[in-house]
């Protein structure tokens, strides 16, 4: 009887497991949110969302209150310094120097008011048609990279706004590796080693990650700067972390020193909004009585008198062309296409070229040349089985919960930085090291260019292209991996389009110009394709999405040839733009500014921003440029006796 009561018990047993089973096999996602269906009627989730809309709209009026009120200078109005530029250097360095009470300081910004509106992490993408918000640069033709974009341009956002490119970004808060820095500094400048620049990336951080914050070594909780984890992961990214565990890499804290391995990304976000620098710097500082901006402010050229010292800024506002003078010293921060563009126009840079453009030229130099960026592959599509992606006419329905939950809670998919979620750092070259160099990043996305029409607008993927290759799932169930080249050898150009100081410049990147940058781009797209084939991805059934890219259909699908050539057709850039003013000692031909971002030739002039990182850092760039804005702030004060 025990006998056949224990076989019972068994065979019971065996049947609920087996049932268990099926049930997870046939368990489906309903929506972002898990299983359960939004049980709220139509009139709640429209009341929800009214009340989401009354909070929105009250943190806005704060917000925009604020903000560091703007003032027109009146002609040949004097202060110890001026910078050029709000973005993520120039609001660091004005709010630090501001600090010093008796130590007047202008800002000079060509654009307006950041609000709360641009701060939706979700809303990034559509950043870049805002009209003013944007300077809308492109490339120039090439047929050798961006040729699946409309005329074969690729799309190159820059901010015009108050924090700049820090209120366009997508809020990835990375330092580099360690040896870049140690690159840049046995390359001669000195005082740039990861052990010296360590305390500036710590002084501007406030880290929340509780799991890190603990680290004092290397992190820091009191900076102007909110770091943390984005407050909600879809379903998917939970998997890629879990894939990255099933190849052996760990997840990982990758601004503390080891970057290989897998990681949410840790963001620029406060409360589940952007935190830009202007947020965290100057709305902090906006009633010191020395602070002084000036908004809507194109800025033209620099003075410099006969002695080659800078001693003021020419600028356009309201019509008004205006001086002002620089006590002290003029700082450029205008970013790493506009600081080589206005150097320029004011006489430094290569003087044929100046000459050409009918400029005097006051200082012969490399201005505008050594320009890189972070470049990627875009057109990887993993399709989906279930819904735990983010497309956006699901998130944006009014009668789904998510907007509301933003609105009033600020979490939910909208609180995710444009869809970036997760990014891992590995060596190609040897995938199962994990003490090595990164030569690319994995970005994961999401979603994919087929989620949401901005994706598309946003990168200038052509009509023909789109038509071609993704009209046919538009609004699929998707995720994607950017596979991102770390440090490029190619390097590209930027060089005027006429004296004028509102013709934008020509760009020149010259992606894949030397061949070992398309070979590690090839095996970033493998790496990528890899993870898609993980235990962990297949749980929503991943499946590649190939239909083949117009014009490499030539090439065996699948082959180097065709991933290369898919390379060079959807080319996309991470808006990374740097080292067009480069950094190097005195007596390095090739820099633009030595070690103490002092410019070469001319006295009483510095540049701080992206423009002179002399090689591309592991990562990117914004947390650096803050570091850099840091870095030459505290230069200043010493040098000056101001501490």
């Amino acid at each position: 009887m025990n006998k056949i009561l224990f076989s019972s018990l068994i065979l019971i047993y065996c049947l609920t497991i087996t049932l268990v089973k099926l049930q997870d096999i046939d368990l489906k996602y309903l929506n972002l949110y898990g299983f359960t269906n939004f049980k709220n009627t139509s009139n709640e989730m429209l009341v929800n969302l009214a009340v989401g809309l009354m909070k929105f709209m009250r943190e806005n009026d704060r917000i925009v209150h604020s903000a560091p009120k703007d003032m027109t200078p009146s002609p040949d109005q004097e202060f110890d310094f001026i910078v050029v530029g709000a973005g993520s250097a120039g609001s660091t360095i004005a709010s630090r120097l501001s600090e010093i009470r008796d130590v007047s300081v202008l800002l000079i910004e060509a654009g307006g008011n950041e609000n709360l509106m641009m701060d939706i992490p979700l809303l990034v993408n559509y950043l870049q048609f805002v009209d003013g918000l944007n300077w809308k640069y492109q490339t120039e033709p090439s047929d050798k990279y961006c040729l699946g974009m409309t005329n074969q341009q690729c799309n190159w956002p820059r901010g015009r706004v108050m924090g700049g490119s820090s209120v366009l970004n997508y809020m990835i808060a990375t330092r580099g590796n360690p040896r870049d820095y140690d690159q840049w500094a046995e390359a001669g400048n000195d005082g740039w080693a990861y052990k010296d620049i360590l305390k500036y990336f710590k002084k501007s951080e406030n880290l929340r990650i509780k799991q890190f914050k603990q680290d004092k070594e290397v992190h820091n909780t009191e900076g102007p700067l909110h770091i943390n984890y984005p407050p909600y992961h879809t379903p998917i990214a939970e998997q890629f972390l879990k894939a990255g565990l099933e190849l052996g890499y760990p997840i990982i804290d990758y601004n503390a020193g080891n970057q290989t391995g897998f990681s949410y990304i840790q963001a620029t976000i406060k409360n589940g909004t952007r935190m830009s620098t202007n947020r965290a710097y100057l709305h902090p500082a906006r009633k010191r009585p020395n602070l002084f901006v000036t908004k809507f402010s194109h800025v033209n050229k620099l003075l410099i008198d006969k002695q080659n010292r800078a001693y003021g800024v020419e600028f356009t506002k309201s019509n008004m062309t205006i001086h002002v003078r620089a006590k002290k010293e003029v700082i450029l921060s205008a970013g790493a296409i506009n600081s080589p563009q206005i150097l320029m126009l004011s006489g430094i840079g290569p003087a044929e070229h100046l000459r050409s453009m009918m400029i005097d030229v006051l200082q012969d130099a490399p201005v505008g040349e050594n320009l890189m960026d972070h470049i990627s592959y875009g057109g990887l599509v993993f399709l989906i089985d279930q819904p735990v992606s983010i497309v956006s006419e699901d998130v944006t329905n009014p009668m789904k919960p998510y907007v509301a939950d933003f609105l009033n809670t600020k979490n939910g998919p909208l609180s995710i930085p444009g869809g970036c979620e997760a990014l891992a750092f590995i060596d190609v070259n040897d995938p199962k090291n994990l003490d090595v160099f990164p030569n690319i990043e994995l970005l994961f996305i999401g979603g994919s260019v087929v989620s949401d029409n901005s994706f598309r607008n946003s990168f200038g993927i052509s009509e023909k292209y789109w038509d071609k290759m993704y009209a046919q799932i538009s609004g699929r169930h998707s995720w994607s991996i950017f596979p991102m080249l770390m440090r490029p050898r190619s390097r590209g150009k930027i060089f005027l389009r006429s004296r004028d100081p509102k013709a934008k410049p020509k760009i020149f990147p010259n992606y894949f110009e030397d061949p070992e940058d398309l070979r590690l781009m090839v095996k970033g797209i493998r790496a990528s394709i890899e993870i898609s084939k993980t235990k962990a991805m297949q749980t929503f059934s991943s499946e590649i999405y190939n239909v083949s890219v117009p014009e490499c259909e030539n090439y065996e699908y699948d082959s180097d040839e065709y991933w290369a050539c898919a390379a060079r057709t959807f080319s996309f850039t991470i808006y990374h733009y740097s080292g067009t003013c480069k950094m190097a000692p005195a007596n390095d031909p090739t820099g633009v500014v030595d070690p103490r971002l002092r410019v070469k030739g001319i006295k009483g002039l510095r540049v701080a921003d992206a423009s002179i990182m002399p090689i591309i850092m592991t990562g990117h760039t914004n947390i650096p440029t803050i570091m850099i804005g840091e870095k030459l702030s505290d230069m200043l004060k010493h040098e000056w006796n101001l501490i």
